[in-house]
Order: structure tokens, then C-alpha cells, then sequence
């Protein structure tokens, strides 16, 4: 275990120091959420109907919009094993005695340190722009907590599908289904408002029970409970992500040594 640990950190700081040298990639992707909170906030957020009424329209936005920056990291994550293991890295990776693991479980240590600060940049940019957490420390540190296990988990997805697909193409048929399925959630329209089956898929969409969560979790508006997956939010938070990470992690292990074959 130690041998993998300190095999894991060495590919994660491969990773960082890529960063380092052409930070330009890694700047976009942090900017890119805070154009998201101004493009919400203050184009499209004053013609939504928030709950209870008022003006607490990016207070209830931002939440949502904080759940969608973590799955929208499953591209990069993609994006960088599948390119790996086009150029022919990933080989090299394994080749070396190294632990099986250390490739994988490196890529999740550097996305999840990219992803920390991310979340902290768009809840930056959500206090400049009105939103803020009307609880104590302990229920936004759960908040924080309950989006970065959505990210870890997809995260594994988003390692697992890098390292099947083959070609850009592929890549780019996945990114176009991400914006469909995270805007398929109570992000930001009621499911209740969908027709019936779409509303259902709404309501069990992860992304949904995170979003549902973390605005209790602030204090934050929310959309009214009328399903068992709704009302029981917090739980669903914990339990889909856990459920994504047992699925994908030991899958992505078993794919990774088994690329060759």
C-alpha cells in the first residue's frame, strides 16, 4: 500500500507540473465556471421563477451551478487519459515496476486537486455576485464535501471511459451528452414542471440529489419535496456517488492492465 501511495504521487505530480508548464488549458477551465455564474446570474437568472418568490435567484442557482462544474470535470478527466493512451504514455506507464494502480488512482489525485480549486473559484465568484450560505461552518464544510465525492465519483467514469474509447470522436459524442444529462436535473427547472417520465428521470438523476442537498446545506432556496428520492436528498448524495466509485474505480484499475490485451 505505501509503495502504491507514493507511486500514485508521483504520477499526480507528473500531472501538476504539466500544469505548471502550460498553465493556459488549466486557467480556461477555472474561468469558464465564472463566466457560467455571470451568464446565470444576471442574463437568464431575473426570468426565473424562484421558490417561495423574492429576488434569491442566484442563491438558488449557484448551487446547482456549483454541482455542474463538478460533472462537468468528467471531460478534462476523459480528455487526459484518453490522450495519454493515444500517445502511447500510458505503455510507457505500464512497462515501469509500478503499482497497477499508481496511473489511475495519480490521474484522480491531480483532477481532484484541480477540482478543489475550481469549486473554491466559482464559489468565489457566487459571493461577488449575491450568493452566500446562511448555515454554520459544519453544514457548508458537508456541502463542500457532498460536491467533491459527485466529482470523485464521476471522475472515475470519466478515467474508465478515457481509457475504452477510441479516437477524438469518441470523445467528442461524450462531451455532447454531459450538457444533456447535467441539465437534466433540478439544477435549475423544477421536476415537477417536466412532463412525467422526464420529471422522474429529473428527480434520480445524481446530480439532482447533490444540487437538492447542498442547498439545504447552505440555506439556500429549494425546490419542494413531493418524491422519495427528493426527500431523502441527503442520503441520495452519498449513496449514488459511493455506488459510481464501487462500480468504475476497480473497473478502471482492471482496464487500465488490461489495455494491451
Amino acid at each position: 500500500m505505501r509503495y502504491a501511495f507514493a507511486d500514485g504521487w508521483t504520477i499526480t505530480r507528473r500531472d501538476i507540473l504539466h500544469w505548471t508548464r502550460d498553465p493556459g488549458p488549466v486557467i480556461i477551465g477555472l474561468l469558464f465556471p465564472v463566466l457560467m455564474v455571470v451568464m446565470f446570474g444576471y442574463l437568464f437568472g431575473g426570468a426565473m421563477a424562484v421558490p417561495g418568490g423574492g429576488e434569491g435567484y442566484r442563491e438558488f442557482i449557484l448551487p446547482g451551478m456549483f454541482a455542474m462544474t463538478m460533472a462537468f470535470g468528467l471531460e478534462a478527466t476523459m480528455i487526459a487519459v484518453s490522450t495519454d493512451a493515444q500517445k502511447g504514455v500510458t505503455d510507457r506507464f505500464r512497462s515501469m515496476p509500478i503499482a497497477p494502480s499508481a496511473v489511475v488512482t495519480g490521474r484522480a489525485g491531480a483532477d481532484m486537486l484541480n477540482s478543489v480549486l475550481g469549486l473554491a473559484v466559482i464559489m468565489g465568484a457566487g459571493v461577488l455576485v449575491g450568493w452566500q450560505a446562511h448555515t454554520g461552518p459544519a453544514e457548508v464544510l458537508a456541502a463542500v464535501g457532498l460536491l467533491l465525492l459527485l466529482r470523485f465519483a464521476l471522475l472515475w467514469l470519466g478515467i474508465f471511459l478515457g481509457l475504452v474509447i477510441k479516437g477524438p470522436e469518441s470523445v467528442v459524442m461524450v462531451q455532447i451528452l454531459v450538457w444533456p444529462v447535467t441539465f437534466l436535473s433540478n439544477a435549475f427547472v423544477a421536476p415537477g414542471t417536466m412532463p412525467g417520465w422526464l420529471g422522474t428521470m429529473a428527480e434520480w438523476n445524481p446530480l439532482s440529489s447533490t444540487v437538492a442537498a447542498a442547498r439545504d446545506l447552505f440555506g439556500n432556496p429549494s425546490w419542494g419535496a413531493d418524491s422519495w428520492v427528493a426527500e431523502h436528498a441527503l442520503l441520495m448524495a452519498v449513496v449514488w456517488p459511493v455506488v459510481l466509485i464501487a462500480i468504475f474505480a476497480p473497473l478502471s484499475v482492471r482496464r487500465f492492465q488490461r489495455l494491451s490485451r
